[in-house]
């Protein structure tokens, strides 16, 4: 029997083209700035976006956590979704690096708005944290998938700069948002004072993610890096894999969203599906109907060969990815239809 994995886009493997590009990378010392292939996807994601500089590394909880650092100071606040990323799966790292205080917004699928930001900011009183930075997430990992239009986040941008507010983007998979409403990464980076993004997630490399903004800000987000342990060595072979990913990666991305699609209508035709979030790129968020938990059909699951995880007492997660392919498509799509049956 086949087995699929739609835990998550980050259990992809380097395709054999990926991993001949790492095999050849010239490399360097990165912590003494002397790897030619990390400064090269620096470069290259930062004119992607149309800022100055950009830092590689680790992991995009390390960028989100340098970003945050960078952008305030102890007794700061930050302002985001209740659902975020930042404040749910980053271990309280703003709290633990920064000393900052988070103030969460009830957004729609993960997405806040410029109302409800500015009905967030707090008045300068000595009793309370200064509000002073504003994160989003695009595309949202708890909302289902769902994602900010440049309409949208213009708004938010312009309350910003109004309020001397900074703004930074958590855009893990961005590029699945991009995809969708054709805007291009030059658009999001002039609306933003700093983004993360991942290349470990649907583009399909192993490790890493960037850091994107100023020069100022990359150098000041160079040496929290390294505090933090991020500084890393012979990261070439790594970055040549970020490379090749954004190089040949990003269009397939629509391959990934259109099978989620297909999973959640078939699930909502299913008894013994309740809800299914609307999905809008890659992932499908669900809900199982009682006498069902989530662990119990994560187990049905299993023994059908269709790897899972849950979201919540009743909610299961799916994520489609470059290793998902369309024969694996059609044998979940058959397995959640026998399950029905």
């Amino acid at each position: 029997m086949q087995q699929i994995n739609l835990i998550s886009d980050t259990i992809t493997r380097p395709t054999p083209a990926m991993l001949e590009v790492m095999m050849q990378a010239e490399v360097g010392d990165d912590v003494f700035g002397e790897d030619p292939t990390v400064k090269a996807l620096e470069a290259k994601v930062s004119a992607l976006f149309g800022k100055e500089a950009a830092l590689f590394c680790p992991s995009g909880t390390m960028t989100n956590q340098i970003a945050i650092k960078v952008h305030t100071q102890p007794l700061d606040e930050v302002v985001c979704d209740e659902n975020s990323h930042i404040f749910q799966y980053e271990t309280g790292g703003y709290a633990f690096h920064s000393g900052v205080a988070v103030n969460l917004l009830s957004g729609i699928n993960g997405k806040i708005n410029a109302t409800q930001v500015a009905a967030a900011i707090k008045p300068s009183y000595d009793w309370l944290p200064r509000t002073r930075l504003v994160v989003l997430e695009n595309t949202t990992n708890k909302g289902g998938g769902s994602y900010y239009t440049l309409d949208e986040i213009g708004p938010i941008q312009q309350l910003c700069q109004e309020h001397a507010l900074r703004l930074h983007l958590d855009g893990a998979r961005l590029f699945n948002a991009l995809i969708e409403t054709g805007e291009t990464p030059q658009q999001v980076g002039a609306l933003f004072d700093s983004i993360s993004i991942c290349l470990s997630k649907g583009l399909g490399a192993p490790v890493g993610s960037l850091l994107i903004g100023n020069a100022n800000f990359i150098r000041q987000a160079r040496r929290v890096r390294k505090v933090m342990g991020g500084g890393m060595r012979q990261a070439g072979y790594l970055a040549a894999a970020g490379i090749y990913a954004l190089d040949h990666h990003v269009q397939r991305l629509r391959d990934d969203n259109d099978r989620a699609r297909r999973i959640g209508q078939t699930l909502a035709t299913q008894h013994y599906v309740s809800s299914v979030r609307p999905v809008l790129t890659n992932i499908v968020i669900f809900d199982v109907k009682p006498p069902h938990t989530a662990a119990s059909f994560l187990k049905l699951l299993a023994e059908k060969g269709i790897r899972a995880t849950a979201f919540g007492p009743q909610t299961i997660r799916f994520v489609t990815h470059l290793d998902f392919t369309e024969a694996m498509l059609q044998q979940t799509l058959a397995i959640l239809n026998e399950l029905g049956a």
